[in-house]
C-alpha cells in the first residue's frame, strides 16, 4: 500500500496553501505525519506542482515527486506519480489531500484496508451518519446512498434519497450518510479514471467520483462512527486549524 498527498501550490482561493505556517511549520508536513502514523515513511509520497512543496518536504525528511502543474485534479497527479514511480496495477493507493492536517490516520488505515479487502471494488471511500436535518440541505455537504453490499449507487449535494411525503428531512427516520473525501485506488482504477471523459453527472454536481459510477467503476463504501476535523479551503479554515493545532503542541 501507497499514501499520496497532492499538494497544489496554485490554490485559486488560498495560494501557497501546502506551505501556510500553522504552528511554526508548513502544513503539508503536519498532513505527512498523518499518513505516517497510519503506513512507513518509505511508502509516502507529497505530489507537488512547485519546487518550493519539494524543498520543504526534502527539509522534513519525506519524500515528494514534482508533477504537472496543470492537472486538473487530484487524481491525475496521483495517477503521474504512479506512472513515473512504476508501481504495479494491483497496488493500492490512498489519497489524503495536501490541506487536511487533522485527518485520522486511522481512517486513511480503514479506507485502504477497505479497498483491499474486496476485489470487486475499485475505489474505496468513507461515509458517516448525518444527524441534522439542515446538513442534509448543505450543498457543500455530500451525500451518498449505497446498496446492500455497501457499494455506492450514487453521490449527491442533494438530499438523498428523497423521502416521499415529508417537508423536509428527517435523519430520525431517514439513515442520510454524508461522504467524506478520502479515497482509496488501485493503480488499474487510476489509469481507467485519467482516460475517461467527464460524466454528464460529474459536471452537473461538480463530484469527480462520479466519473467512476458513471462508466461502471465499484466504489465500496465504509461507514465510519464521526466525521473527521474540516479541511483548510478558505483563510478562515487556516485559522481555525491554527489555533487547533497551536493548543496541541
Amino acid at each position: 500500500m501507497k499514501i499520496v498527498i497532492p499538494a497544489r501550490y496554485a490554490s485559486t482561493r488560498l495560494p501557497g496553501k501546502p506551505l501556510a505556517d500553522i504552528a511554526g511549520r508548513p502544513m503539508i508536513t503536519h498532513v505527512f505525519d498523518r499518513a505516517a502514523e497510519a503506513l512507513a515513511p518509505e511508502h509516502i509520497y507529497v505530489a507537488a506542482d512547485d519546487k518550493r512543496i519539494l524543498d520543504a518536504m526534502r527539509a522534513h525528511g519525506g519524500q515528494a515527486v514534482m508533477t504537472r502543474a496543470d492537472h486538473v485534479s487530484g487524481t491525475d497527479r496521483i495517477a503521474e506519480v504512479a506512472s513515473q514511480l512504476g508501481w504495479a496495477d494491483n497496488e493500492i493507493v490512498v489519497n489524503v489531500q495536501g490541506d487536511e492536517p487533522l485527518m485520522p490516520s486511522s481512517l486513511i488505515s480503514v479506507v485502504g484496508q477497505c479497498l483491499a479487502n474486496d476485489d470487486d471494488a475499485a475505489m474505496a471511500t468513507a461515509c458517516t451518519r448525518i444527524h441534522e436535518g439542515a446538513d442534509v440541505l448543505n450543498p457543500n455537504i455530500v451525500k451518498v446512498v449505497t446498496d446492500a453490499a455497501g457499494f455506492a449507487h450514487y453521490f449527491s449535494r442533494s438530499a438523498i434519497p428523497h423521502l416521499r411525503g415529508a417537508d423536509e428531512p428527517d435523519p430520525s427516520i431517514c439513515s442520510y450518510q454524508r461522504h467524506i473525501g478520502i479515497y482509496a485506488y488501485r493503480v488499474s482504477t487510476l489509469k481507467k479514471l485519467t482516460k475517461l471523459p467527464p460524466a454528464p453527472t460529474e459536471e452537473l454536481e461538480a463530484l469527480e467520483q462520479l466519473r467512476a459510477l458513471y462508466h461502471g467503476l465499484l466504489i465500496k463504501v465504509v461507514e465510519i462512527a464521526q466525521a473527521p476535523p474540516h479541511g483548510v479551503d478558505t483563510p478562515a479554515d487556516l485559522d481555525a486549524v491554527r489555533i487547533l493545532m497551536e493548543a496541541r503542541s
